[in-house]
């Protein structure tokens, strides 16, 4: 059985614990891979930097990215995400605290598969985790790896 990796790619410390205990307590085993920054994340994703041995024929299921980012902000990784063959059919979740518009239109037109507004309460948040875990690693069916040849 393949394994669904979650890339979660978040820079303060308090969020990506929330998550990753979120994920726990709605029994979420995925290995989840944490970038703390965009040029980390795109370094995973295409295998440079510090991930240059990274089997990049693995990708992950989905990706939880933040926007407010250091290096390369969130909306900087989603653009080099859909201009790339590779990973431009990655499923893409924007989980930001952000409320402004302008973010929410930019990163659907930048090709965000959702939008969502981390709740600042942990119920809310583990509730929001648990919908997004239930469809994005058991009901959405993923591209094909290497999903440019479709």
């Amino acid at each position: 059985m393949e394994k669904k990796i979650i890339l979660l790619v978040e820079d303060n410390p308090d969020d990506e614990l929330l998550a990753i205990r979120a994920l726990k307590k709605n029994n979420i085993m995925n290995e989840v891979v944490v970038a703390r920054d965009g040029a980390e994340a795109l370094d995973y994703l295409f295998g440079t930097g510090a991930y240059e041995d990274r089997d990049t024929s693995v990708m992950p299921q989905v990706i939880l990215l933040d926007l407010k980012l250091p290096k390369i902000d969130g909306l900087g990784v989603l653009k080099r995400l859909r201009e790339d063959e590779r990973t431009k059919l990655l499923p893409v979740v924007v989980l930001t605290s952000s409320k402004e518009d302008k973010d929410l239109n930019e990163s659907y037109r930048l090709g965000a598969n959702s939008y969502i507004r981390k709740p600042v309460d942990f119920i809310q948040f583990t509730e929001a985790i648990k919908q997004l875990g239930l469809y994005w690693l058991v009901l959405n069916e993923p591209p094909p790896q290497g999903g440019s040849n479709i």
